[in-house]
């Protein structure tokens, strides 16, 4: 049996990623009931509506799914208390050192997976106690690691470093993707792109469109010395390439960034002043479908894919 399904109980080794933004109770809830597991992003959720997110995705589905927090969120610790109280057992943590809280959920009886950009990394996680890494290569949107490695060589070399089950994420959209990443050492993977651009994402429309419009070459990494992540570009991306013209220091990118950018723009639609986070595999993303769809494309695309490869190749 396959690592992350018998770790997870699912049916299929595909994560949703939990982003901001993105990943309500409706994606995560539609994830979990298409056989994946759905993860709820609690990074752009204040505590209370968390709560909310999780009660309604235990209506939504019978089925698991799982919470992603940022270690760096102001209200950890009342994030953290309330999955607890909520009966949460899955939760990926990400943004911070897995040694500060994963003893404490593991004494709750929750399955803890830590999203790492490193093999150095992914080695700390494994000691700090998690059940399981997301390597996570500089394909990816949102923020990212600041190596630029990208998943093609990060996956083989945490592969050779840890023992713990292995979920790969950056640059995969697709049932042939997501057999490469097993091919060179994952038991599952994790996707966000393609799930933001589902009708169960809880993006803007606005959003949504811009992500299938997308093309090679439109994404970047950026804001390396505050936290790097990957954008569209952009109004606010070119003022951002306009102030580094002029070797800003870190205060004035902070203020150039401002307050909820990201919310301005993957949340309320504002494509030329808001912050539009996703990743390089946005570019072979051409249509908004159901997270149903898209599952069942996936697994469609694995099988035939991995029976051309079972024919002899050369």
């Amino acid at each position: 049996m396959n690592k992350i399904t018998q770790l997870f109980n699912i049916k299929y080794p595909i994560i949703q990623g939990g982003m901001i933004w993105n990943s309500g109770y409706k994606l995560a809830s539609a994830v979990s009931n298409a056989g994946g597991l759905g993860l709820i992003g609690a990074g752009s959720m204040y505590p209370d509506v968390l709560r909310e997110h999780i009660q309604k995705c235990k209506a939504a589905t019978d089925k698991p799914f799982g919470v992603n927090v940022p270690m760096l969120y102001p209200n950890i610790e009342e994030i953290i208390q309330i999955i607890i109280e909520e009966g949460v057992k899955i939760v990926f943590t990400s943004a911070g050192n897995p040694k500060t809280w994963t003893s404490y959920l593991k004494e709750k009886g929750i399955t803890v997976v830590h999203v790492v950009s490193s093999s150095k990394f992914a080695l700390k996680a494994q000691e700090a106690g998690v059940d399981a890494v997301v390597a996570e290569g500089f394909e990816a949107g949102g923020h990212n690691g600041r190596e630029e490695t990208t998943t093609l060589t990060l996956i083989p070399m945490v592969k050779e470093q840890i023992s713990i089950p292995l979920i790969a994420a950056g640059g995969i959209a697709s049932g042939r993707g997501m057999l490469a990443a097993m091919v060179l050492g994952a038991d599952g993977v994790q996707m966000g792109s393609r799930f933001a651009a589902s009708f169960e994402s809880s993006a803007h429309e606005n959003f949504k469109q811009t992500i299938v419009n997308v093309k090679e070459g439109d994404t970047q990494l950026t804001l390396k010395e505050l936290a790097p992540v990957r954008l569209i570009k952009n109004k606010f991306y070119n003022d951002l390439q306009e102030l580094y013209a002029k070797c800003p220091t870190p205060e004035e990118l902070k203020t150039l960034l401002g307050r909820a950018r990201a919310k301005r723009g993957m949340f309320e639609g504002d494509l030329i002043e808001g912050e539009l986070e996703i990743g390089q595999i946005a570019g072979i993303i051409h249509e908004i479908k159901s997270v149903e769809e898209i599952i069942a494309a996936i697994i469609s695309e694995f099988t035939i894919a991995k029976q051309e490869l079972d024919r002899p190749i050369f």
